[in-house]
């Protein structure tokens, strides 16, 4: 069927050029520019070192590979490089895609990753058609005529979110770039409206919940309110409506360092690139209530903690949803200390799996389960996934702030089928972001609570339900368990030390740990501090502090100032 409407897309009137002279809005990457001209292919993680070969030459070693090539966002990375090399490279490599796949060939022809691509192509026009002879420039009109068409009458099967946002804002941009190609405009416009009315609610999120995710589809809502601003065009109401609810959102799931909140498949995102997107979509800083997207955030002086205080997303959104719920992350200026171990989904199947459970996560979990259970594998978008069941489907959280500091008190009913037990977690916040002071609890609530737990002391033969609570921490932060075992200190590059304490009902050890990072060739080795107990009776508690001990040197603290606040 695709192959069909690329066919009866070449049959049309090709574009005949550019409306506009095109200006890039994509940002690439200088480094993996450079290692894509000496020959190393990194994408979907996985690490082809061909120097000699062509990128369509490559053969896909897994899931993904071929998807990231043909989305072309690679063309960012030669363009930050920008010399000859680098343009030679995408000249040969964007030549030899019109030559084998402009008739529909290939797994490229999606509506997602045309309009990926589109973009790209249309950003960096004038990179590749520099020197270009008569022909190769009639072909590169011809053929983003025929991605655009295809566009137009392919964009409904689309999966909803990110990939019909993708879709659409590609058939737009290219609306607006080519001559001939303006009648797909308006209909494009009045799509979009529909799907930020619909996909994105009130509090400006996602049903994935996923934080990078929304940041991709700001910042496409963005290149499309400014290429239709440049056009003398205004975007539709409820365009510009959805921006203004995202950016809130946003600003609500950063770091004091810049990055994202890592939950539910999302990585921090690119360096700078979020703060450049709230700064171009305009929206000044405004309360954004208790909650956003279901994430939690808490800051004072340099310190912000970010809290998954939501259950996971629903089934029709939670293919690449973790386990973290009531998890957090914790960020003192510009150093990361307490993270999640990440989305593996760049480094294979095992550790996608493992990146979705409750231990990879800043929280605590009963030894064997997590506080949501991966499901039976199902087809989804072409790929075999599982499902999260046996969500939390209720989970509270009441947030406080004062004078004194800012902190919550949240609880899940995860472990309530198994175990009969409900995660309670508290977590104060000092007023100078200087000292952490959390509690978790596992308890019966009810009389059928208390049974189940009975039971499940009964399969333990009456030795209790072992239990840990635990803490990533970033691959920066050096830690050292200090004598005793009663206490670690956690070394940070900016000079800062905080110490870490618990109130001793539970063991406390520090262990190793991974942190997935997208871009990377395999996981970080770094570690983690965990407190370890058994729940003997209905309740029980768990203690623990997290404190700077030392101050900052004031020439580092004059050069890391303080970032909490997010750009107007």
């Amino acid at each position: 069927m695709n192959r069909f409407h690329a066919w009866r897309a070449s049959l049309t009137r090709p574009a005949t050029g550019f409306q506009s002279q095109p200006e890039p809005k994509t940002i690439g990457s200088f480094a993996r520019g450079r290692q894509l001209i000496a020959g190393n292919f990194l994408f979907a993680g996985y690490l082809v070192e061909a120097p000699k070969t062509s990128i369509w030459d490559l053969g896909a070693p897994g899931p993904g590979f071929d998807e990231e090539l043909h989305g072309f966002s690679w063309l960012d990375d030669l363009a930050a490089v920008g010399d000859m090399a680098a343009q030679a490279r995408a000249q040969d490599w964007m030549r030899q895609w019109m030559e084998r796949f402009a008739t529909g060939k290939g797994v490229g022809w999606t509506p997602d990753l045309t309009g990926r691509r589109l973009i790209r192509w249309i950003n960096h026009a004038l990179f590749f058609l520099s020197g270009q002879s008569s022909e190769t420039s009639d072909a590169f009109y011809r053929t983003l005529a025929q991605q655009t068409l295809f566009l137009s009458r392919r964009w409904r099967v689309a999966s909803s979110g990110l990939p019909r946002f993708e879709a659409l804002a590609g058939l737009i941009y290219a609306g607006l770039a080519l001559r001939g190609m303006e009648k797909h405009i308006a209909s494009a416009i009045k799509a979009l409206a529909v799907d930020c009315a619909t996909q994105i609610d009130g509090a400006g999120g996602l049903p994935t919940r996923n934080p990078e995710e929304l940041l991709e589809v700001f910042t496409l809502l963005n290149w499309v309110t400014m290429a239709l601003s440049e056009a003398g065009r205004i975007a539709d109401p409820d365009i510009l409506a959805a921006i203004a609810r995202i950016a809130p959102a946003l600003r609500a799931l950063r770091h004091a360092d810049g990055g994202l909140a890592r939950f539910h498949g999302g990585g921090r995102g690119m360096d700078g690139r979020l703060d450049h997107a709230l700064a171009n979509a305009g929206v000044k800083p405004k309360d954004h209530g208790a909650l956003s997207m279901g994430y939690l955030r808490l800051s004072a002086g340099r310190t912000t903690v970010i809290v998954d205080a939501a259950s996971p997303p629903p089934l029709d959104a939670s293919y690449n949803a973790h386990a973290s719920t009531l998890a957090f992350e914790m960020t003192s200026g510009r150093r990361p200390v307490i993270v999640s171990c990440g989305s593996g989904v760049h480094f294979g199947e095992e550790w996608r799996r493992a990146g979705r459970a409750t231990p990879s996560h800043s929280t605590l979990g009963i030894e064997g389960f997590s506080s949501s259970r991966l499901g039976p594998r199902r087809n989804i978008g072409g790929h075999e996934r599982e499902l999260l069941v046996d969500v939390p489907d209720d989970v509270r959280v009441e947030a406080h702030r004062s004078e004194e500091g800012a902190g919550f008190v949240g609880g899940h009913n995860g472990y309530l089928p198994t175990h009969g037990l409900t995660h309670i977690r508290q977590l104060d916040l000092s007023g100078d972001g200087r000292g952490i002071v959390g509690e978790d609890t596992l308890a019966t609530i009810t009389n059928t609570d208390e049974r189940i737990f009975d039971a499940a002391m009964d399969r333990s033969t009456l030795q209790g339900i072992p239990f840990h609570v635990r803490f990533h921490l970033h691959p920066d932060v050096e830690a050292t368990l200090d004598m005793g075992d009663t206490a670690v200190s956690m070394a940070l590059k900016s000079g800062e030390i905080w110490v870490f304490r618990h109130d001793g009902r539970a063991k406390l050890s520090l262990q190793r740990s991974v942190y997935l990072e997208k871009g990377r060739l395999k996981p970080r080795a770094t570690k983690q501090v965990v407190l370890s107990a058994v729940a003997m009776d209905y309740a029980t508690r768990v203690r623990w502090t997290l404190a700077k001990a030392t101050e900052t040197p004031t020439a580092l603290r004059d050069f890391e100032m303080d970032d909490s606040a997010t750009p107007d």
